[in-house]
């Protein structure tokens, strides 16, 4: 057995900032070589970043990846860290000619997703993707090559097999051939997006890889937030009968360092200076050397086993990481909220606060002359509560210089008072720079029970993938850890308590419009993340009038849906990128005679 120092850097790459991802690398091999780490991996595309989508078309950015890929040894160096090997994601425009491509198919003029060892001032061996994830939130079908290289290098005497994140998500390609390979371990470069419960998804997946590896299993995967999604870290390493040997925080950037104690590589399997590459399931295996002796033993560091969130932690976690990386990597300094005195805008600002600070927030209240008392009262009391920046805008009277001009009556009244708060804030938004967030939640998007221009007016919609039920457990969730650390609860008792109304006229409650928030958000877990129809639900035990009418609303509301700005992914299906549904679209759900 042959020991091994590993460093597995989770971190939080901008992409296009290629500049920065390269400084990010050199701090963060700095504090492995600090710590003794004799291998030092960061996560995929990390020198791009994750996802890059159309980007990977430009061959300006292409080449821009490729020259820092190629410059970054030379950097290592001479920041006196040219002795470790460094294993770093990047996006390579050399095409792929392995058997995957040779047999008769002609290589598309795409770039591939890749990843290098670099030590001593060059690099020593690259890896490609072979798997392209075509699904869910994933696209790279449209803007990678497919690869067909397994790099095996040998270091410390222990070969170290390198695949691309989907690689081991997929059964076939590189991790079927790692076994073969005879690896010691099998190290996986990551840019796995957060979703509720994943990291169980995770330890499941990586114990069942490691087993058919034959080696352990060291998991690097990006943190921070990329537009819609977010990346939750949760580095892992397992040993191959399933062991959990060492874990990362999630939502931090972290050094997961561990030492492993490996199978030394066959002997007698010297890998010569030239190596031809072993072809197996249209896979090739090219084998690289860095160092060949094992390192002499040494008392083993064990590795740290972060402990895993609750649920509600883990979503409100996420939805802070979603708003911090938003608002900082889009360059804005300040963030603006409606604030009505309900749980919506009570949630979003108190999420803002924790993501910026106070001084980042401001918070507006826009009463009209349907506002209730308390709507002021308890957006005043949360603003108090959180310090942040409060201002007062009554719009009775520019709403009433609106109808003074124009013969609005009914809903389209109702509407206008939303539509002007809307002016508001992106008055104040494009006055001072801040960035509007929409308090909208899921299961009002869902039913189209929102007002475009209105209240759904914003740059970033934090609850965008909450439904409401789950508003109200986060928003309680908040206050008991507030308590627990012996804080004052950030969010009025009144606004988790109250009835939740649009007060757009007298008295009005969304269970005028709405079915009560439990049994709705049933339906829509349902029909939107499972994709049941009438039948289903009703077999379910749902009243036939009641799913009729939640699904005629949210297949007439797709059309809103488009316009509404972008938020963080928490669940398995997000309106957006995850759910694509045609707008003009004639299909409804129907109980059919005789079902």
């Amino acid at each position: 057995m042959a020991p091994l120092r590993l460093a597995l850097a989770q971190v939080n790459p901008t992409i296009g900032d290629i500049d920065g991802n390269v400084e990010l690398v050199l701090h963060w091999t700095r504090q492995a070589v600090e710590r003794g780490a004799h291998l030092v991996a960061f996560p995929e595309m990390m020198l791009t970043g994750y996802p890059v989508e159309d980007l990977a078309l430009r061959h300006s950015f292409v080449t821009a990846s490729r020259h820092a890929l190629e410059a970054l040894p030379s950097h290592l160096v001479a920041a006196g860290l040219g002795e470790i090997p460094v294993v770093v994601g990047y996006l390579d425009d050399r095409p792929d000619t392995g058997p995957a491509t040779a047999a008769g198919a002609t290589p598309a003029d795409k770039p591939s997703n890749a990843a290098a060892w670099l030590h001593r001032g060059r690099v020593v061996a690259r890896a490609t993707k072979h798997h392209l994830p075509n699904y869910g939130v994933f696209d790279e079908y449209r803007n990678f090559q497919p690869g067909s290289t397994l790099s095996v290098t040998r270091l410390q005497g222990v070969d170290v097999a390198l695949t691309i994140c989907e690689d081991i998500w997929q059964d076939g390609g590189p991790v079927a051939v790692t076994s073969q390979a005879q690896a010691g371990l099998l190290l996986v470069v990551n840019a796995s997006p957060f979703e509720l419960n994943k990291d169980d998804v995770r330890l499941e997946l990586t114990a069942r890889r490691a087993a058919e590896a034959g080696c352990p299993l060291a998991y690097v995967n990006m943190v921070g937030a990329q537009d819609e999604l977010v990346f939750d870290g949760d580095s892992i390493v397992v040993s191959e009968f399933g062991q959990v040997l060492a874990r990362g925080p999630q939502f931090v950037a972290d050094l997961l360092v561990l030492d492993l104690d490996l199978a030394e590589a066959k002997s007698g399997a010297a890998i010569p200076a030239q190596p031809m590459p072993e072809v197996s399931a249209g896979i090739q295996i090219v084998r690289t050397e860095i160092s060949a002796e094992p390192l002499p033993s040494y008392p083993p560091q064990p590795g740290p086993v972060a402990e895993r969130l609750t649920d509600e932690a883990e979503i409100y976690a996420a939805l802070v990481t979603g708003v911090r990386d938003y608002t900082v990597k889009n360059g804005f300094r300040s963030v603006v909220v409606a604030l009505s005195g309900g749980i919506d805008s009570a949630l979003t600002a108190t999420i803002a606060t924790d993501a910026l600070g106070a001084g980042a927030v401001h918070g507006i209240s826009m009463p009209s002359r349907y506002s209730s008392e308390h709507s002021s009262s308890d957006a005043a009391d949360l603003a108090g509560r959180l310090g942040l920046h409060y201002r007062v805008v009554p719009i009775e009277p520019m709403v009433a210089s609106y109808l003074a001009n124009l013969e609005l009556t009914g809903l389209a009244e109702e509407n206008l008072q939303a539509r002007v708060r809307g002016t508001v804030l992106m008055g104040l938004s494009n006055q001072y720079g801040h960035l509007v967030l929409a308090p909208g939640n899921k299961s009002e998007l869902a039913v189209g029970y929102t007002t475009l221009y209105g209240d759904s007016v914003g740059g970033f919609a934090p609850l965008k993938d909450v439904p409401k039920t789950l508003v109200w457990r986060l928003a309680a969730w908040r206050n008991k850890s507030a308590e627990e650390h012996g804080q004052r609860p950030p969010i009025p008792e009144n606004s988790i308590s109250k009835p939740p109304s649009a007060e757009l006229r007298p008295g009005q409650l969304d269970t005028d419009s709405l079915p009560p928030y439990h049994l709705l958000d049933d339906i829509l877990e349902d029909y939107v993340e499972q994709d049941r129809g009438v039948a289903d639900l009703i077999a379910a035990g749902f009243a036939s009038g009641l799913v009729e009418q939640v699904l005629r609303m949210v297949d007439a509301a797709e059309y809103k849906r488009r316009q509404y700005p972008p938020g963080p992914k928490i669940s398995f299906k997000a309106f957006g990128r995850d759910r694509r549904l045609p707008i003009t679209n004639r299909w409804r759900e129907r109980i059919r005679p005789g079902s």
